[in-house]
């Protein structure tokens, strides 16, 4: 009876694609080691009829919550991208910009950043990150936000501090008043050269006598 082949020499996973070997492949940007989409690259979405809702809190503050699916404007290559049921947590920083046309209609355009807090792989219930440690992501993503906002304005010549203005003033008066001293006379030195007075002689004193 022949042997039956080895069913270990057969090959049990089809060959992946370049992006896929590409998508897992560890890199590095700015010093930190990162898998996934490289750094540069962009992805481009559909997104479905979602609903907005938003509660005003202050006369500038509104609370908004918004619910979609998003679609990809394409394909995913074969073997890319994350497993189904994948997780992420993501903070957004963005400008809207609005324009009204009719009194129900606006039209929105919003620009920005969004920054991941922390992710959940599929079929686990435990985020990549404490509840803490997430926001301590997020106090460290809106510092360097704001930053990077302090810098462009000093680069613009734009407002500035109130505080640095008066805690420039007092060296040039401190100098000034270091300079106008340095030039004024002592006044204990004129004392010193005043000449002695000298005691009578002997012929003053006999003339006083007569």
């Amino acid at each position: 009876m022949a042997a039956k082949p080895n069913a270990a020499k057969r090959p049990t996973k089809e060959p992946k694609s370049k992006v896929s070997v590409s998508y897992n492949d560890f890199k590095e940007h700015e010093g930190q080691r990162y898998t996934g989409m490289k750094v540069g690259r962009s992805h481009k979405w559909h997104y479905d009829k979602g609903e907005w809702k938003e509660t005003k809190i202050t006369p500038d503050l509104w609370q908004i919550t918004y619910a979609v699916t998003k679609r990809r404007a394409g394909r995913a290559p074969e073997g890319s991208g994350v497993p189904v049921g994948t997780e992420y947590h993501w903070y957004v920083l963005a400008h809207q910009n609005t324009t009204k046309r009719t009194a129900n209609d606006y039209t929105t355009s919003m620009t920005g950043l969004k920054f991941k807090i922390a992710h959940k792989r599929a079929g686990s219930e435990k985020w990549s990150a404490t509840p803490k440690t997430q926001r301590k992501r997020m106090i460290m993503f809106l510092q360097s936000v704001i930053g990077d906002l302090q810098k462009q304005n000093e680069r613009e010549g734009g407002v500035v501090s109130s505080r640095g203005r008066q805690a420039a003033s007092p060296r040039p008066t401190a100098r000034a008043a270091r300079t106008a001293s340095s030039r004024r006379t002592p006044q204990p030195r004129t004392a010193k050269r005043v000449t002695p007075r000298r005691r009578p002689s002997s012929r003053s004193s006999r003339s006083v006598r007569l």
